[in-house]
């Protein structure tokens, strides 16, 4: 079975989007802040995040990254102060990731370049509906992968 022309298009349109995007995302990170895409992505889940604090395990599923390559981008976090790892309160077998002050400094420092980027890039190309529309979409996509995609425990399950 194949996709029909207008969803193949559509398919390799959000794919080569998504990719430019980031492209270009990673390089105004590096470039104001020193910070890869996943490390930026980290400290923003964090920073919105009740208290600032979630468990590498939810991280790693929100950020779709493995729990070793996350753990890896937090111990550098870390290193640069940015957060700090401390044992679950509510899991002794967990580990909590929390957002520092020096963390929150830096996204300040790299958002407004981040923000202006995601709109030049991404928004100015659209109108107010097609914003919305593409809101809608994404939406219902993302939520139907995540019913697909395994979580990161369950990816480890599924090595072992």
């Amino acid at each position: 079975m194949a996709l029909d022309e207008r969803r193949t298009a559509a398919y390799f349109a959000l794919l080569e989007a998504s990719g430019l995007l980031q492209q270009l995302m990673e390089d105004q990170l590096r470039r104001d802040g020193e910070l890869s895409y996943l490390q930026f992505f980290l400290l923003a889940r964090l920073a919105e995040a009740p208290q600032g604090s979630m468990r590498m395990t939810d991280l790693a599923d929100t950020l779709l990254h493995s729990r070793s390559g996350l753990s890896y981008q937090a111990s550098k976090l870390e290193s640069a102060g940015l957060l700090r790892r401390e044992p679950s309160p509510d899991d002794e077998r967990s580990v909590t990731a929390v957002i520092t002050d020096q963390g929150r400094a830096k996204l300040a420092d790299v958002l407004p370049g981040h923000v202006a980027l995601v709109q030049e890039g991404m928004f100015d190309a659209l109108d107010d509906r097609q914003a919305d529309t593409l809101a809608d979409a994404l939406d219902s996509v993302r939520n139907r992968l995540r019913a697909l995609a395994p979580s990161s425990a369950e990816r480890r399950r599924n090595r072992s």
